[in-house]
């Protein structure tokens, strides 16, 4: 699946958003990848709180409606929402945006099981790529100002809008933002040793949806201790996994510099159909070590133990110590990849591998955060986010961390830096926890398996 874009130009989208107070669009739906049918509109925008509906003709129109009550409420009527409006930003730029309010101050829309019905304005109807234009049926506009009388659509599209709120009384993390703390954690980072003799690295496992910053975590993390930027393991925006075999990244501090005591292993990404990106079942193999650096994924068909990449023995050392989960905080999760997700933390749980997520992209979700990365913890939007994503994948609000990869910058930044830094040191931590799992008689072996190779 292609990654789904927005069509609206950076013009459109900021007179879209003056519409409205302090909110961002969220993409749930695009007809011309999901389809023009009213089901799968429904099975994408149903009760997802207030959506705003955009429709583009081929006379460079941009209109549609917003509603902030939820689709699908069960009624099967008609719908009262005073904060309902039709709106059209015309054909060009220069153009102020049009906003219509219903007649009667309460008229909102028709719940049923065909496409969005406001009246005046159906979509996804008989003719699901054209719109059913009748001016008077709970609002009035001229047609010509509303959609320049050319009904056939080219796209459509349905936003989340979601609030971005303002700043926490209390920031819900306390962070130090200082070059002071960056050398520290830095330091801490270089001499940290595995508690278990033998075992010289922390081997950190990074899994998540396609699109996510897998990479893009790793080539960060690699700059930040190169201290310029590095472009090592491939990353990209496609919709398909840019990764495509399984990676063990060592990192250096410096060109040419002492290895870290860290690895971070790559993976495909997760996709939501069955047979497309990671395998769950390849999980156990890498968790356990038994895959080698440079395996090609083949999500259709789990490794196999005659492969040539497949060890039948590993070490501790060459097992997965920490799990760390990223996720796009801008992207909406689909249910095949939640159920997917569940599937890999039951697998997880049960070999007491500790995990983290990832919450990147932060900067992208929040207006706030991207004015000053320092305000990601004051950042009411980005604590709701956190929330949801520790409620809807299983994991403790403890264990999610925002971050920024670096994407475009050429230059290292200090707040990315401590954000950056603070994940790794929490995976190094959250490693010592699986090592102090270990039984004794495990250790005991690791240790004499280690002298036999000396």
């Amino acid at each position: 699946m292609s990654v789904v874009k927005s069509s609206l130009s950076s013009d459109q989208e900021e007179k879209l958003l003056s519409l409205f107070g302090r909110v961002r669009l969220h993409l749930l739906y695009k007809a011309s990848v999901h389809g023009y049918g009213s089901g799968s509109f429904h099975q994408r925008c149903d009760k997802q709180g207030p959506t705003l509906l955009a429709a583009y003709n081929k006379s460079g129109y941009v209109f549609g409606a917003y509603t902030a009550k939820d689709y699908c409420t069960n009624s099967w009527g008609l719908v009262s929402d005073g904060e309902a409006f039709l709106y059209s930003l015309g054909n060009g730029k220069g153009i102020a945006p049009l906003r219509v309010a219903s007649d009667d101050g309460k008229y909102g829309f028709t719940d049923r099981a065909a496409g969005p019905d406001f009246g005046a304005l159906k979509f996804l109807g008989e003719y699901p790529a054209a719109v059913a234009s009748k001016p008077g049926t709970g609002f009035t506009f001229k047609p010509v100002d509303m959609h320049g009388d050319d009904l056939a659509l080219t796209e459509l599209e349905v936003y989340r809008v979601e609030d971005i709120g303002g700043f926490l009384a209390k920031p819900w993390r306390a962070t130090d933002w200082t070059f002071m703390r960056k050398q520290e954690l830095m330091k801490k980072i270089q001499e940290y040793q595995p508690e278990l003799s033998g075992v010289t690295q922390a081997r950190v496992l990074l899994v998540g949806p396609v699109g996510a910053g897998k990479s893009s975590f790793f080539n960060s993390i690699n700059s930040l201790f190169r201290g310029h930027m590095t472009y090592q393991a491939i990353s990209g925006v496609c919709g398909k996994s840019v990764t495509t075999q399984f990676r063990s990244f060592p990192i250096k501090a410096g060109r040419g510099g002492k290895k870290l005591p860290l690895v971070l292993c790559d993976t495909m990404g997760l996709e939501s159909q069955p047979e497309a990106g990671l395998n769950v079942d390849d999980l156990y193999n890498i968790y356990k070590g038994r895959i080698a650096d440079r395996y090609q994924f083949s999500p259709g068909t789990p490794l196999q133990e005659d492969a040539p990449c497949f060890r039948k023995t590993s070490t501790l050392g060459e097992q997965i110590h920490c799990v760390v989960y990223v996720f796009d905080t801008c992207q909406l999760l689909c249910d095949e990849i939640i159920e997917k997700m569940a599937a890999i933390r039951k697998r997880t749980n049960l070999m007491n591998i500790p995990q983290l997520l990832l919450m990147t992209k932060v900067d992208e979700a929040c207006p706030l955060v991207k004015e000053n990365l320092s305000n990601v913890y004051r950042s009411e939007y980005i604590y709701k986010k956190a929330q949801q994503l520790s409620t809807t994948l299983g994991i403790p609000l403890c264990c999610v961390l925002p971050v920024k990869n670096y994407s475009e910058e050429l230059e290292l930044e200090l707040s990315t830096d401590l954000l950056l830094l603070n994940a790794v040191q929490q995976m190094l931590h959250y490693a010592d926890s699986f090592f102090e799992n270990q039984p004794e008689s495990e250790n005991d072996a690791e240790q004499e398996m280690s002298k036999n190779r000396n």
